[in-house]
């Protein structure tokens, strides 16, 4: 039988591309200038914020009917991708937004939808996912912060850790157990606001990188809420959380993938442009086989990033194992490629006068958060040996 392939099947859309273009000016013009100085002050970049905002590239998965762009998974990817290109901090922006609301998208009613996606939307708030604690990470279910419904209303107490922007997000996406003894079946999701009586933030964690995106612990000391602020039904929370991060676990693959490609154009411009023994250091071929490999890992990560987020925008089964894959594959890669980085610039790589000393220590929370990557090789293993 003959086969004719429609070989531009397997591409971006043209409003994909668009869409990159876009982004990418923004972040050359607005965001690139300030990143050395994000990092080194440690401040959440408000001004960053209003220009995302102003774009409409601060949450632009928020579907359409709660005033949201509706962008698809792949573009969601793209704005990550491209912003962390230039300012991993600042790329927590719309990923954290897409992680604090994907529970309420998934499985929030129709009227918390309404009250809570829409200043998302219109950038009057941000929204923070609150899931771990400090005994509580990896073994999440073990979690110990409680919910008791108390009338018309939930009371929350408990600490939440490791909770990115925390102090900066409105609304925070709470995990809490609400029937003790039911392990993951006894985990119910709510969303809590800042202002919600009992509800208080600690103080910032001092870390090795994306320092211009505070994380923080959370305190709920008989912090009361409405009772239509659940998210989904009773014991359903732990099950949101997964569905959650099978979703948003591409977003900090995207991030990974535009750390890398932030670290390559950087060592392609300094090749060119430095000198040993009378020639630039493009020339030698030991480099030139470093800057191939870089090349080559980060744009197969890239490639298995989009793949996974059509899955997920597709709804198809599967979507656990390959977003799992994809982001730990693209963490893997953005740590060497950032380190081999490093290396090309030789000493110059090791001070902050370049940016790419910046982008190794960054690159290595994306192998930690939302699943560390020895976590993300045991969901992968376990989906395919069901």
């Amino acid at each position: 039988m003959a086969l004719n392939p429609d070989f531009s099947i397997y591409r971006l859309t043209d409003e994909h591309d668009m869409l990159r273009s876009a982004v990418r000016e923004l972040a050359e013009d607005k965001i690139q200038p300030r990143a050395a100085d994000i990092d080194e002050s440690g401040e959440f970049p408000y001004d960053v914020l209003d220009a995302l905002t102003a774009a409409g590239f601060h949450a632009t998965h928020i579907p359409e009917q709660y005033g949201g762009l509706g962008a698809d998974s792949v573009a969601t990817a793209i704005v990550i991708e491209e912003v962390a290109r230039v300012c991993a901090s600042s790329s927590l922006i719309p990923a954290v937004n897409k992680l604090g609301t994907m529970p309420v998208i998934l499985a929030g009613s129709e009227d918390l939808k309404k009250q809570v996606l829409t200043p998302v939307a219109n950038g009057e708030a941000m929204f923070s996912y609150a899931l771990s604690e400090r005994e509580a990470g990896s073994d999440a279910a073990s979690m110990r912060t409680r919910a008791v419904l108390d009338g018309d209303h939930w009371v929350l107490n408990g600490t939440k850790a490791w909770i990115t922007n925390a102090g900066v997000s409105s609304y925070y996406t709470v995990m809490a157990v609400t029937e003790p003894g039911a392990g993951a079946r006894g985990i119910s999701a709510f969303v809590v606001n800042k202002d919600d009586p009992g509800f208080t933030v600690g103080t910032k964690e001092r870390k090795l990188g994306i320092k211009g995106s505070p994380t923080c612990e959370i305190y709920l000391e008989n912090c009361t809420i409405p009772a239509d602020r659940i998210i989904g039904a009773p014991g359903t929370g732990f099950k949101t959380a997964l569905q959650t991060l099978d979703h948003t676990r591409l977003t900090i693959g995207a991030q990974a993938v535009g750390l890398a490609q932030g670290a390559i154009d950087a060592s392609i411009g300094y090749m060119k442009q430095r000198k040993q023994f009378g020639r630039p250091i493009s020339d030698f071929q030991g480099l030139q086989f470093m800057l191939a490999d870089m090349v080559m890992q980060t744009e197969a990560a890239r490639q298995l990033i989009y793949a996974a987020a059509a899955k997920a925008e597709r709804g198809e089964l599967g979507l656990t194992w390959i977003s799992a894959s994809a982001k730990a594959f693209a963490s893997d890669v953005a740590m060497k490629v950032t380190t081999d980085a490093v290396q090309l610039f030789g000493g110059a790589g090791y001070t902050r006068d370049f940016p790419v000393e910046r982008m190794m220590r960054d690159a290595k929370i994306t192998q930690i958060y939302e699943g560390t990557n020895q976590i993300n090789r045991m969901v992968i293993a376990r989906q395919i040996l069901k």
